[in-house]
């Protein structure tokens, strides 16, 4: 096939570009011009995906003002819901979305109200809430959702101020309904509609993964939900004339909004509140008119306002609370889990020191060996035997010393024959009173750790015990689960149950022992003739 011949052009002098060139041309240029935007000699830039903007702004205020009457205006919703969704360098789009809608909707009412009133009326609007939305814009997104009702009333009560004053001077016919009652109409209309679109927004905004709440409040939530919405349903299948019944469903739909917002916090009341303000707004009669009034339904719009406002304001302080308890949980963890390590870099360092003490005392015990063979080979039996018995002995005394300084039996045999057969049993049995332990459970089921912890706490205990009480002690334990969790129970006490401990001692035991237990997740009590200690593995901790 030939090529097509290139289109020429009449010009003298100016070289011929084929078609196909051409359309190559303009293809770049529009892509990027999609991309880039197209730069004016203002220096502005115009960005289709902005226009695209204005155009859904435009359209979405046109469709909720079909569904929309004065004290149930979902236009003011959008408004605001635009401006916290979009940044504020896209805010000149969804003006000019917004002068696109009333110039759509106002222009006819030009003979009827005048030039004047359908252009200063629709110009200062948008720029109030601009300017509204920029002063909360930070408190909203950094400090507390409440700040949301400050931006709601705010905004309900400008747009109202700028829509009465404005109708009143420039209408040719003032309007017959007094200012005062249709600024009441339309402030709780606004506010209504802002809180019915908005919240929905900045959950949007303020979205995040939650795998508590996905897998432990799913189920109340979908059934919260799933109530409001059959009972918005019955409500907008009953006939017109049913007042009292209507009424009555419209207030029984507030209650598993409350539910919800008890369970979620801030997100509950952010799904409750535009579900509860729908159900009421589509539900009540009308005229379908723009002017259009009931005198019943407002009555319950105005609880509605309320008890929405009520309700994002609850789920904000609930949700600020809740995150203020995860923080100081998280804290916490994080402050028990490096006294763990350092508890335990301690251990360790006391272990590699008993080591060191052992391998001395084996040196001792192979010289003195050695000498001893050597008196034996000398003929000096007696001297050597003699020799042998006192190296035992002391031998035996210095492992026991050593023991003290870390029980390296626990990593064998664990807690419980560490306590029975290690170097602390024989120092406790020689002061006589120390009465036989009773042990319950698996100890090697807990980690090292732990029940170096253990160890610690029931020897300082036991040492408390036995200088500031008189009397027999008895040491209590038992292995086990708490929940969920693997954990130990130990119960220092004196065996007489009438004797009492003294406060000198309870406090100096809260003091010495607290920490210990609660870097493990437990605590300490000190009741009557006892201490109790509760040690918990560090995952639950």
């Amino acid at each position: 096939m030939h090529e097509p011949p290139p289109i020429t052009s009449r010009r003298r002098g100016v070289r011929a570009i084929p078609a196909w060139s051409a359309l190559s041309v303009s293809r770049s240029f529009l892509l990027n011009w999609w991309k880039n935007g197209l730069q004016l000699k203002l220096r502005m830039r115009i960005y289709p995906d902005g226009l695209l903007i204005a155009a859904i702004y435009a359209l979405a205020c046109w469709a909720t003002r079909q569904i929309s009457v004065d004290q149930f205006y979902l236009g003011a919703g959008i408004r605001v819901s635009a401006l916290l969704l979009c940044p504020p360098r896209l805010w000149p789009y969804l003006l000019l979305g917004e002068y696109a809608y009333f110039a759509q909707m106002r222009f006819p009412m030009i003979e009827t109200h005048g030039t004047p009133w359908v252009i200063f009326g629709s110009v200062f609007l948008m720029p109030t809430a601009m300017f509204l939305a920029k002063v909360h814009r930070a408190r909203i997104y950094r400090a507390s959702d409440a700040w949301m009702l400050s931006l709601a009333v705010s905004v309900a009560a400008s747009i109202t101020l700028l829509n009465v004053v404005l109708s009143q001077l420039l209408w040719p016919v003032p309007p017959s309904l007094p200012a005062l009652s249709r600024a009441v109409r339309y402030v709780l209309g606004d506010f209504i509609g802002i809180l019915t679109v908005a919240p929905l927004a900045l959950l949007w905004i303020r979205r995040r993964p939650d795998r508590y709440w996905a897998a432990r409040r799913s189920v109340p939530t979908a059934a919260c939900l799933s109530m409001m919405l059959v009972l918005g349903l019955g409500c907008a299948q009953l006939p017109p004339e049913s007042t009292v019944e209507r009424t009555t469903l419209q207030l029984l739909t507030s209650l598993p909004a409350i539910a919800l917002t008890c369970i979620l916090g801030w997100p509950g009341a952010a799904l409750a509140v535009p579900l509860l303000n729908l159900t009421v707004g589509l539900t009540m009669p009308t005229s379908n008119l723009p002017w259009s009034f009931d005198s019943t339904t407002f009555t319950v719009q105005q609880i509605l306002a309320l008890a929405s406002a009520a309700l994002l304001a609850l789920g904000s302080t609930i949700s600020r609370y809740y995150h203020r308890c995860l923080a100081n949980a998280f804290s916490r963890s994080k402050a028990a889990a490096l006294v763990r390590t350092s508890h335990y870099a301690g251990e360790m360092d006391l272990r590699h020191r008993a080591l060191e003490i052992n391998r001395i005392g084996d040196s001792v015990d192979r010289y003195l060996s050695e000498t001893a063979s050597w008196l034996k080979a000398q003929g000096h039996e007696q001297i050597a035997g003699n020799l042998v018995r006192t190296s035992g002995m002391y031998s035996r005394k210095f492992r026991e010393q050593a023991s003290m300084v870390y029980p390296t039996a626990l990593e064998h045999v664990g807690l419980y024959l560490t306590l029975q057969a290690g170097g602390i049993s024989e120092a406790w049995s020689n002061t006589g009173c120390l009465v036989e332990p009773r042990l319950a459970g698996d100890p090697c089921r807990l980690t090292v750790p732990l029940q170096l912890a253990a160890y610690r706490a029931v020897t300082e205990a036991v040492s408390l015990l036995l200088q500031r009480e008189s009397g027999h002690v008895r040491i209590n334990a038992r292995c086990g689960r708490s929940g969920g969790s693997d954990g130990i129970l130990i119960v220092v006490a004196m065996l007489d149950t009438r004797h009492k401990l003294s406060d000198a001692t309870r406090e100096l035991a809260l003091e010495t022992l607290s920490g210990r237990a609660m870097a493990y997740g437990g605590a300490v009590h000190c009741r009557r003739n006892r201490i109790r200690m509760l040690f918990l593995d560090a995952s639950c901790a």
